[in-house]
C-alpha cells in the first residue's frame, strides 16, 4: 500500500498486551510513518525500564512523564503512536490524541491478554497474585475512556498480525477525507 494513502498520524489505545507496539509497527511500516511507543521512549529518555520508575518514583511520577512524552510526539507528523494502557487516564492525554491524529482503540479479551503476558515481568500492574482480576479492574475502568476517543475500534482477538493491520488499513482509507 502506497505510503501517501494513509495520511495524518495514527494513535494507538488499548489495554497492555492487547497489540498496540506490533500492530504499530506493522502499520508504520505499510503506511510509511515512524513509529514510536511511548513507553519505550520514557525507557530511552530516563535510561531505566518503567518497572525501575513504578518501584523508585510510583505511578504518579510515571504517569507526569508519560504525559509530557505524549504531549511531545503529538505534534509531530507522520507518526504512529502505541501509548501505553494507561495513558488514557489524564484527560490531558485524551485531549492531545484526539486533537492531534485518528485514534485507534485496540480491544483485546482478557484471555488473549493473559496469554499475551503470562511470562512478562515488564507490565508492573500485574505483578500480583491475580492478574484476571487486575486486567478484569483495569478494562472496567478503561474501556469507557477509550471508546470515548476512538476513532476505530478493532478487536484483535483470533488474528495474526498481517490480517488485523490489512483490515485495519481499509478502515483508516474508508474514513480518509
Amino acid at each position: 500500500m502506497p505510503a501517501m494513502e494513509l495520511a495524518g498520524n495514527f494513535f494507538l489505545v488499548g489495554l497492555m498486551g492487547a497489540g498496540k507496539t506490533t500492530v504499530g509497527r506493522t502499520l508504520a511500516r505499510h503506511a510509511g510513518k515512524t513509529f514510536y511507543d511511548s513507553d519505550h521512549e520514557i525507557e530511552r529518555r530516563t535510561g531505566v525500564k518503567i518497572t525501575t520508575i513504578f518501584d523508585i518514583e510510583g505511578e504518579e511520577r510515571f504517569r507526569a512523564r508519560e504525559k509530557q512524552i505524549i504531549a511531545e510526539l503529538c505534534q509531530m507528523k507522520d507518526i504512529v503512536l502505541a501509548t501505553g494502557g494507561g495513558a488514557i487516564l489524564a484527560p490531558e492525554n485524551r485531549q492531545v490524541l484526539a486533537a492531534h491524529g485518528t485514534v485507534i482503540y485496540l480491544r483485546a479479551q482478557i484471555d488473549d491478554i493473559l496469554a499475551r503476558t503470562k511470562h512478562d515481568k515488564s507490565r508492573p500492574l500485574l505483578q500480583t497474585a491475580n492478574p484476571r482480576a487486575k486486567l478484569e479492574q483495569l478494562y472496567q475502568q478503561r474501556d469507557p475512556l477509550y471508546m470515548e476517543i476512538a476513532d476505530v475500534v478493532m478487536d484483535t482477538s483470533c488474528q495474526n498480525v498481517n490480517t488485523l493491520v490489512q483490515r485495519l488499513e481499509q478502515r483508516l482509507l474508508t474514513q480518509q477525507p
